[in-house]
């Protein structure tokens, strides 16, 4: 009979520095090895200790968890390996203590260590210890002998008494069989057990080169490093309990060790039980009793401020918020409400913005009247047993928005009430993903990073979860979703030999846990200290504590999570009211509490009509601007379920809902009972609650139990839905309705759930919405500037909300140093005043030194004073530039060309006088002035003229990210008047759509064919291009009034593609049509061409405009003409004149030019020279 035997040594993924093996194919793995048992000992960690519990205990397999752990000694710089096992529930607690501490304290040299002092017997207690080769007692072993080793080793067995073994291997690494030799020895001497161990980090023999690149991906090094450490062998494979028999047939007793190890070791993990924290409450009360008293106070308060919802009556409320409690009683959460509303109180009486609710939350009384959410769900029929059903015990989860900026207050608030080590976030854990993987196997085969790049960049970035293998086509997904595959990557695979090598080294290692990082918004609070449920982990900083196990493992353990998530949208409110309430404490009016606005404000919902959505939230897309025109919303419950609708799936519901809406379609519904329920949406089921409610009418079902339906009709599990179909049809039957027809309605039921919104979600989030849409409509400056400021470091979307400012009529003032602060400010009802923070090149500090010196001491008189004050060694060329080139010095100069060009003088004299100041010496001025009025005595150099406009414009798109001054077309606009229809912002004026061609309405015209489009010419500037594939792109062209989507698809691209770059002039003709799906028109192109080639073939005749030109001016104008002669394009002097008289003089043939933009601009700077005129013609097509 062959020898049992367990790896008690082993690394998952999860130990992020090495190893390949995903844990369920470990499992797999051990059940066909017939293993009985098997350790989990990652380095450092215990992140995947409960995934691997319970996916062994489901496979009939013992698991062992343990963990290696590296050991700093105070005699010995360098740290040693030990592993340690969990005996038992004390040693599980130990070892997450210690390995928690190992992160928090001991990260000094770039590697989580334990100091050898944190080990006494009461700290190991319930662990078992292995030492082997990379140990302490092996590494004097082998130096110093055995006798220096055996003093080491009497350090273990202090304080393992019973519970230490050696480990031997036998994976071909250095010095491995002679430390079997001296364990063998030690083992002898000191009646020491040892064990056979395989130290495994992957599990197939071939495996070897995968792990080999994942330790280099870990390392930052490559696989052909003649340098790189080899600390791994090929033998370290998963080995089967016969391989490992005969690699120990000399030492048996190794083998049987490691199976009487396993019998030691009896570590149970209890799943399923939550355990919250401690809320302290007065005296005299209960957790039952203190939320019955808070929530019957919160009722009476809520509703002295509050209308009672139409149709609903006080007994109603009451009945309602009793039956809620009873359950949140009943269910043992009284606690989870309490903790929940007081640091949401906290947060509200710090003037921390909440947002009004999230998820299913907002379907509770008993959270609206402890004010945890701000809607009350009798007015909007939201369904408590949406978020807490009696009938299914699981934690209730509450998503609670704070402002992104002090949210962190809130967490350390929770920290401070419930103890430091009590609260934690929680870890997530990063993967290398099909693009990530496929770049980070190129680098560590060391191939060039274009040939890398190309591959990568073969990979599409939607879908989200597309893997390599989708790729290639060889997944179940591939096969189900044949769209996955890349014909390209593919053929690349299939054809290129190099390519090949990579992609089949970036498949096995795809997936891998990579990194640990931080989950979004997830706190857990525990009722001790929080090592008593899970290890932790941090950065080396020691700050950012996260828990080991991720979201799902925390709660298998029973801690609570909590969602503390981060809205930037609530900051933006946050600052717009602030703004607000400023101006309206100047005005004399009261102030504006966001969370009592009415809710049919007339204002509100023309501005949704007209879909001026820019910057409202959830309304801003240009899909849902064009599904608001559509719907023309007029009462909230319509933004509730637009909400809802606008997702995929339900996006097909919404023509019906819009026809239903304005009476082009019938409303119908299955039932005339539930027409109460489905009026609000005109028959149509929007919402998870109303399934949930149909089912409770017209099924019999409680709401408890309709929730359980909704769940199962979500997931489609057919055996669940063959028992509710008959629950359905048995209640329907008791009302009278028959087989085949509560078979109907349960089908219609249940293709509504795939994909039913949570209304209590919807409804919550539409409340965002509309406190934006309110202050966009009454304070559209404050609003406008709050939204900008939120988002000046994306330079992209600043833009665009800056162009909606300017669309809605408000004004923007430029940057400006004596005026402008951080952010950007509404300093008129219809002014907004340009922040510093958005002048790319100019960092937070130095702006708010700016503003807090001029705030301090008076304006910048010069740009010396303006150095001097802010202070030289805090600015620097690079930022000088940035502010001259933003104009936001403007006013410190004569002109942008002469304050660059004075700024090394500025920052001297700057230099000089902190020096002056630093040595205790002041200048003539010192004691007739102060401080703030001393002027300056530098003398600057001359002025020089001012830049040209392109350069101007140049500089304040390369700082701010858009243009000022003017727009880059301005120089050409009279020529692209010419070439264009009408300018781009002129379109929706000029345009007219075509007559319907013949069977346009026919019902079987193919939907997908494009309607007819109207000939047009569009001439501008191009600013920017998506591509789809290699031979379609849509360009975005640009004039000084507006902005045109124009497409370009196959050979028109092809012919075009030279022309598409940003900042082309260009002109193309097309065909224009209203663009149905984004709102908007766009052009379908034709032809394009550049506008030096329209200059050049269409100039008729290019008139310069004179002024009283010099002597010298025809030796300008040969010197500008040269390299221009020999064109088709006729010159003309207007206004030209010398002693003799006046005239125009057109020259003659030999005069006629190249009509280039080169050309014309040369001549607009000759002396004398006015301006320029092209006349052009462009032939008839």
């Amino acid at each position: 009979m062959s020898v049992r035997f367990a790896h008690l040594h082993l690394h998952s993924e999860y130990s992020l520095v090495d190893s390949t093996i995903r844990i369920k194919q470990l499992v797999a793995a051990c059940a066909r090895a017939g293993m009985p048992a098997v350790a989990l000992t990652d380095e450092n960690n215990m992140f995947g200790l409960v995934k691997f519990y319970k996916q062994c205990t489901a496979a009939g397999i013992k698991p062992i968890g343990g963990c290696d752990i590296w050991v700093s000694s105070p005699d010995d710089p360098r740290p040693w390996r030990l592993t340690l096992i969990c005996q038992d529930r004390d040693g599980y607690l130990n070892l997450s203590r210690l390995v928690s501490r190992a992160w928090r304290e001991g990260q000094g040299t770039g590697r989580a260590l334990v100091d050898a002092a944190w080990m006494h017997p009461e700290s190991v207690r319930g662990l078992i210890a292995i030492a082997g080769r990379e140990s302490e007692v092996a590494r004097v072993a082998l130096t110093a002998g055995l006798p220096a080793a055996t003093l080491r080793l009497s350090f273990l067995q202090r304080l393992f008494p019973d519970r230490l073994y050696l480990e031997l291997t036998r994976t071909g690494r250095e010095n491995e069989e002679n430390w079997v030799r001296a364990a063998m020895a030690l083992a002898g001497d000191h009646e020491l057990p040892v064990i056979a161990s395989n130290d495994v980090r992957f599990l197939l023999r071939e495996d070897f080169d995968s792990h080999e690149a994942r330790t280099c991906i870990n390392q930052g090094r490559v696989l052909a490093d003649p340098k790189r450490p080899k600390d791994y062998s090929e033998e370290q494979y998963f080995k089967s309990p016969e391989d490992m028999e005969a690699l120990f047939a000399d030492i048996p007793e190794a083998l049987e060790n490691t199976v009487e190890l396993v019998k030691r070791c009896n570590l149970v993990l209890e799943f399923g039980t939550y355990y919250l924290p401690n809320f302290p409450v007065p005296e005299g009360h209960t957790l039952d009793t203190f939320i019955r008293d808070l929530a019957q106070k919160g009722l009476e308060e809520r509703l002295s401020q509050h209308p009672i919802a139409a149709g609903k009556t006080l007994e109603d409320y009451q009945a309602r918020l009793d039956r809620e409690v009873d359950v949140i009683i009943r269910m043992g959460f009284p606690g989870y409400f309490l903790i929940v509303a007081d640091f949401i109180g906290w947060a509200k009486d710090n003037g921390i913005p909440v947002g009004p609710g999230r998820g299913s939350g907002a379907g509770s009384l008993v959270a609206w009247v402890l004010k945890i959410t701000d809607l009350d769900p009798l007015q909007f029929e939201l369904l408590f047993e949406r978020f807490l059903n009696p009938e299914r015990v699981s934690m209730p989860d509450f998503d609670i928005d704070f402002c992104m900026d002090r949210r962190d207050e809130v967490i350390d608030y929770v920290a401070r009430k419930y103890g430091r080590d009590h609260v934690s976030q929680i870890i997530t854990y990063g993967s290398m993903a099909a693009k990530a993987v496929l770049r980070d196997s190129g680098r560590v085969l060391g191939m060039g990073y274009g040939q890398v790049d190309r591959l990568a960049k073969l990979i599409p970035n939607r879908p989200l979860d597309l893997t390599l293998g989708d790729a290639l086509g060889r997944t179940e997904k591939a096969r189900k979703e044949p769209d996955r595959v890349v014909k390209e990557f593919c053929d690349v695979y299939d054809q290129e030999e190099e390519p090949r090598q990579l992609i089949d080294l970036a498949l096995s290692l795809e997936g891998l846990t990579r990194n640990a990082g931080k989950h979004a918004g997830g706190v857990v609070i525990a009722p001790t200290p929080l090592t008593d449920f899970a290890p932790l982990y941090c950065e080396a900083s020691g700050e950012g504590v996260v828990t080991q196990y991720d979201k799902d493992d925390v709660e298998a353990v029973g801690l609570v999570k909590f969602d503390f998530l981060g809205l930037r949208t609530l900051t933006i409110i946050d600052w717009a009211v602030k703004a607000i309430n400023r101006r309206r404490a100047k005005e004399g009016t009261d102030a504006l509490v966001i969370e009592s606005l009415p809710l049919d404000d007339p204002k509100v919902y023309d501005l949704l009509k007209k879909a001026q959505t820019v910057a409202v939230f959830q309304l801003e897309s240009r899909g849902m601007q064009g599904m608001l025109k559509d719907a023309q919303a007029d009462r909230f419950e319509d933004i509730i379920a637009l909400v809802a609708l606008y997702r995929p799936g339900p996006m097909d519901l919404i023509p019906s809902f819009c026809a239903r809406k304005h009476g082009r379609e019938a409303v119908e519904y299955p039932d005339p009972r539930v027409e109460p329920i489905l009026k609000e949406t005109y028959g149509i089921m929007v919402y998870q609650e109303q399934v949930m409610q149909m089912a409770q009418i017209v099924g019999g079902y409680t709401l408890g139990g309709a929730d359980l339906l909704r769940r199962a009709m979500g997931k489609k599990k057919a055996e669940e839905m063959v028992k509710h179909r008959a629950t359905f049809r048995e209640g329907a039957a008791r009302d009278g309705i028959v087989g085949d027809k509560a078979d109907a309605i349960f089908d219609l039921m249940e293709k509504f759930a795939g994909y039913g919104f949570n209304k209590s979600h919807a409804a919550a989030y539409a409340l965002v919405s509309y406190q934006t849409a309110w202050l966009k409509a009454h304070y559209p400056a404050e609003f406008m500037a709050a939204t900008i400021s939120s988002d000046m470091d994306n330079t992209e979307k600043a833009v665009t909300f800056l162009e909606e400012t300017r669309a809605i009529g408000i004004k923007v003032l430029p940057p400006d140093v004596n005026a402008s602060d951080w952010m950007f400010e509404a300093v008129e009802p219809r002014v907004v005043r340009y922040g510093l923070g958005a002048i790319k090149g100019v960092g937070q500090g130095i702006c708010e030194e700016i503003v807090a010196e001029r705030k301090a001491k008076g304006p910048f008189r010069g740009l010396v004073d303006f150095c001097q004050r802010v202070g030289s060694s805090k600015l620097n060329k690079r930022t000088m530039e940035a502010l001259v080139q933003s104009g936001a010095l403007d006013a410190l100069g004569e002109n942008r060309a002469t304050l660059v060009k004075h700024i090394p003088e500025a920052m001297r004299a700057a230099d000089q006088e902190a020096k002056n100041r630093a040595s205790g010496q002041v200048d003539i001025f010192g004691n007739a002035f102060g401080e703030a009025e001393a002027p300056s005595i530098i003398e600057l150099s001359g002025s020089v003229p001012e830049w040209p406009l392109e350069q101007l414009l140049q500089g304040e798109h390369d700082t701010l990210g858009h243009y000022l001054s003017g727009h880059p077309t301005d120089p050409w606009k009279a020529e692209l008047a010419q070439l264009g229809s009408c300018p781009i912002g002129e379109i929706p004026q000029r345009y007219q759509p075509p007559k319907p061609r013949r069977n346009d309405d026919d019902e079987n015209t193919n939907r997908f064919r494009r309607g007819p489009d109207t000939p047009w010419t569009v001439a501008g500037m191009v600013v920017g291009m998506r591509k789809r594939g290699e031979s379609d792109a849509f360009v975005q062209i640009e004039d000084a009034t507006g902005m045109l989507e124009t497409s370009f698809f196959r050979d028109v691209f092809t012919d075009a593609a030279p022309l598409l770059t940003r900042g082309s002039m260009i002109v193309v003709e097309g065909g224009l049509r209203i663009d149905d799906f984004a709102g908007g028109y766009q052009l379908r192109a034709r032809k394009a061409y550049a506008l030096s080639d329209a200059m050049e073939h269409f100039g008729r005749l290019l008139t310069l405009k004179l002024n009283g030109v010099g002597p010298d001016f025809p030796q300008h104008l040969r010197q500008a003409l040269m390299g221009y002669r020999g064109g088709r394009t006729p010159l003309m002097l207007a206004g030209y004149r010398n002693a003799e008289g006046q005239a125009s003089l057109e020259l003659g043939d030999q005069w006629r030019v190249r009509a280039l933009p080169d050309l014309v601009r040369t001549l607009r700077t000759i002396p004398g020279v006015l301006g320029t005129e092209l006349r052009m013609v462009r032939p008839a097509d």
